[in-house]
C-alpha cells in the first residue's frame, strides 16, 4: 500500500531472517498488500509470495496477510479507515463493495493482456451479481471448488456394515444412528460444525432434491420447500445421532481426521485438508455424493468459482496491484496451484496443461454433470438471522419447523419488495429450464445467467 525505502534496520532484519524476501538491492520497493481468507492453501501461497519478492523486477513486495474471522467486515472497516489492502480476495458480496464504490474494474488491465486473456478466460467465466456487474468484471476466478461431498472414514462404516453411502436421506441419517450406538460413547456417526453447518450436507442434500430457497421464474424467496429436509434432519439431534459438540471448522475437521466420527460434509478444498493440513493416517477415507431425498436428481448441486483477486479503489498502486494478479494468475503460479489439488481447473486451457496425475485426491471431487453455478441471488437488507441460522435453529429444535419456514418467508420478501421499492436492488427473474442427461439426472442448460429483470 506504501512505498519504503531499505533502511539499515530494514536490511539487519533481512539478515536475521525475521520478515518476508525483499527483492534484492531494491533502493524504492512498492509493498501490495493482500488479505485472504483461505487457509487450506497458505503454505503454497505462501512459498510462491517469498518467491516473488525475491526474484520479481518490478521491485514489489507482497505483504500477504490471511484474515479468518469476519473477512468481510474487516475489510470494509479498514476501507472506511483508510487502512484497507490493495487486493482482497473473492469472499466478499460484490453488489456491496461496488455499490460503496470500492473496486477496481478490471476490464481495462484485462483486455489489454492477452496472454492473461488465454490463460484464464475471463469473459466466459463472468458470472452477473457474483464477479461481473453492470459489465465491468471485478475479479476472474482461477479455479472452481466442487459442490459438497460426503467425506467418510471407510473403517467406521465397515465396522457398523456399510461399504457405501446411501441415495436417500433417510437411509444416510439410518447410517448415522447405526453407527453411533455401535460406537458406544467412543466415536459417532456424524459431526456438524459451528460455521454454517446446515449449509454444509443439509442444504445440498435439498438442492439435488430439486429445492431451493429463491424461486427464479417468480422472482421471490420461497422456503416451503424445505418442510420435509428439515423435519428429517432434526433426527440427528433429537435422536443423539451426531458428535455432541459443534465447534469451529478446523476443530471439527481435526476430530475427523482422529476418527471421532464418520461422516463429515465439504467441497474439495478437503482434498488438501485430509492429505497435507490434517493428514489422514490411520484409515481410509472415502468421498460420495449427497443423497437427496428420494434418492433421485432433480436440481442441480452448487459449485462455487473459486480465488479470484480484486483491487480495491483506495489502493495507492494499482498497476503494481494489478502486476501482482498476473502473477498470481499466470500459466506457472496456476499449474503448481492446481497440481497441488487445492482447487479443480475453471479453465479449458489449464485443464488440458496440469498433469492430473499429480492432483491426487482432487480427482476424488471431479465436478458432477448435475453440478453447476447458480445464478447470484439479490443482495437484501434483512433484518434478523439469514436463512441458513433459522433453518438450524429449527433443526436443533430452538425453533418450530413450519414457524421458521413462515418467519424466512415473510421476513426476506419483505425486505426485497422494500429494497426494490427503495431502487437499491431490482426483481430477479430468469427462465431457467432444465434438460435431462445421463441417467436422468438433471443439469442446468444455461451455464452462465444472462437476464436481471426489473419488474
Amino acid at each position: 500500500m506504501k512505498r519504503r525505502g531499505m533502511s539499515l534496520a530494514l536490511c539487519a532484519a533481512m539478515a536475521m531472517g525475521t520478515i518476508g524476501v525483499v527483492p534484492a538491492m531494491a533502493d524504492d520497493v512498492t509493498t501490495i498488500t493482500y488479505w485472504v481468507n483461505d487457509r487450506h492453501d497458505s503454505e503454497y501461497m505462501t512459498e510462491m509470495v517469498e518467491k516473488y519478492n525475491k526474484e520479481n523486477t518490478d521491485n514489489i513486495y507482497i505483504d500477504m496477510q490471511i484474515i479468518t474471522d469476519d473477512y468481510e467486515n474487516m475489510i470494509s472497516l479498514a476501507y472506511t479507515g483508510g487502512t484497507a489492502p490493495d487486493i482482497i480476495g473473492q469472499s466478499v458480496t460484490l453488489k456491496n463493495f461496488v455499490d460503496n464504490d470500492m473496486l477496481v474494474p478490471l476490464n481495462d488491465y484485462i483486455d489489454a493482456d492477452e496472454e492473461y486473456q488465454k490463460v484464464n478466460e475471463p469473459y466466459e467465466h463472468a458470472y452477473e451479481g457474483l464477479n461481473y456487474m453492470d459489465g465491468n468484471l471485478y475479479w476472474v476466478y482461477s479455479g472452481m471448488r466442487s459442490g459438497v461431498r460426503i467425506e467418510y472414514n471407510k473403517d467406521l462404516l465397515e465396522k457398523s456394515g456399510y461399504t457405501e453411502i446411501p441415495k436417500t436421506l433417510d437411509e444416510y441419517i439410518d447410517m448415522a444412528k447405526k453407527i453411533t450406538e455401535d460406537g458406544n460413547g467412543e466415536y459417532y456417526g456424524i459431526g456438524f460444525t459451528s460455521s454454517s453447518p446446515f449449509e454444509r450436507q443439509l442444504e445440498m442434500m435439498a438442492q439435488v432434491s430439486g429445492i431451493y430457497y429463491y424461486d427464479y421464474v417468480n422472482g421471490k424467496f420461497d422456503f416451503s420447500g424445505y418442510k420435509e429436509i428439515l423435519e428429517k434432519g432434526k433426527r440427528f439431534i433429537d435422536e443423539e445421532i451426531a458428535y455432541p459438540d459443534q465447534q469451529g471448522v478446523d476443530n471439527m475437521r481435526a476430530l475427523f481426521a482422529e476418527g471421532e466420527f464418520a461422516l463429515w460434509g465439504n467441497a474439495s478444498q478437503e482434498a488438501g485438508v485430509f492429505t497435507s493440513q490434517l493428514p489422514i493416517e490411520d484409515f481410509e477415507w472415502g468421498v460420495a455424493e449427497v443423497p437427496s431425498l428420494d434418492g433421485e436428481i432433480k436440481g442441480a448441486l452448487q459449485t462455487t468459482p473459486s480465488k479470484g483477486y480484486a483491487i480495491m479503489s483506495s489502493s495507492e498502486h494499482p498497476d503494481e496491484a494489478w502486476k501482482v494478479i498476473q502473477y498470481f494468475q499466470s500459466e506457472e503460479f496456476l499449474k503448481g496451484y492446481l497440481e497441488n489439488g487445492y482447487c479443480l481447473p475453471i479453465t479449458s486451457y489449464m485443464d488440458e496443461k496440469i498433469d492430473k496425475s499429480k492432483i491426487g485426491r482432487l480427482a476424488d471431487f471431479s465436478l458432477l454433470d448435475y453440478e453447476s453455478v447458480y445464478p447470484a441471488v439479490p443482495t437484501i437488507n434483512l433484518t434478523g438471522d439469514d436463512y441458513r441460522t433459522v433453518m438450524w435453529n429449527a433443526i436443533m429444535g430452538y425453533v418450530d419447523v413450519d414457524d421458521a419456514i413462515e418467519d424466512l418467508n415473510t421476513r426476506y420478501n419483505e425486505a426485497y419488495d422494500a429494497d426494490i421499492e427503495s431502487g437499491s436492488v431490482k426483481r430477479l427473474v430468469i427462465m431457467i429450464r432444465f434438460i435431462q442427461v445421463m441417467e436422468l439426472q438433471l443439469i442446468w442448460i444455461n451455464k452462465k445467467q444472462t437476464a436481471y429483470n426489473g419488474i
